[in-house]
């Protein structure tokens, strides 16, 4: 993720152990039927197939130039047990969490946030490792955009509010996103997600509005892939 050389612990390369080459391999082995790697690919392939918001985004990045392919573009890995998922801005690569992601719906979300990334890395060229701004969009638009913060998904959590309890949810993910993966205050971090929050949280590209369900998710599908035709036929 590194775009020279750095500690372990910097940019949260610490939360992501296989990302470091120089650990040794494992052995083909542990890639059979009977392995998390096994069971982390065929939900990614499920997710892509069938999740409304992974297609649109998949979808989404084809048409801005940036197609991505599951072999090359994703990869099942062991990580540390507080993260689900990755971007390596470095690789254009996605990382799946394959110890701790076990359930479809949950595979389904993480895929979601990080081709929220990917999307973003493709068509607004973030400067990830130095501009803490660009790194606080991003992960304010994945948490809005992805149904980490859906009504179903703070239901399971137990969480429950009222007014702006969608907005504190996204900010409080985003904050610790980036906690995750920064060595800044908790102070400087809040300060930073708060300066672009609302343009970022409104900026709903490319599913044009918030997508709260999966019915809305492929509403904003047709939509998109419909998008050309009234221009077309003038």
């Amino acid at each position: 993720m590194c775009q020279q050389p750095c500690s372990d612990d910097d940019y949260g390369y610490n939360l992501f152990p296989d990302r470091n080459t120089a650990k040794s391999k494992k052995a083909f082995i542990t890639q059979s039927l009977f392995t998390f790697n096994h069971k982390c690919q065929v939900m990614l392939q499920f997710a892509m197939e069938t999740s409304p918001y992974a297609k649109l985004l998949l979808s989404a990045m084809k048409s801005s130039g940036c197609t991505v392919y599951k072999d090359r573009h994703f990869s099942c890995e062991d990580c540390d047990g507080s993260v689900s998922g990755g971007f390596d801005a470095n690789s254009s690569q996605i990382v799946l969490c394959q110890n701790n992601i076990h359930q479809q719906a949950h595979m389904n979300r993480v895929v979601t946030h990080e081709l929220i990334h990917a999307f973003d890395h493709c068509r607004a060229h973030v400067d990830w490792f130095n501009n803490y701004r660009h790194l606080a969009c991003s992960e304010i638009r994945a948490a809005n955009l992805s149904g980490d913060c859906s009504f179903s998904s703070e239901i399971n959590r137990f969480n429950f509010g009222l007014k702006n309890h969608r907005q504190e949810c996204v900010r409080g993910r985003a904050l610790r996103s980036i906690l995750a993966v920064r060595k800044i205050s908790h102070e400087e971090a809040g300060k930073i997600v708060d300066e672009v929050f609302d343009s970022c949280f409104n900026d709903t590209a490319p599913f044009g509005r918030i997508p709260h369900t999966n019915k809305d998710a492929k509403f904003a599908t047709r939509h998109y892939e419909s998008r050309d035709r009234y221009h077309a036929n003038v």
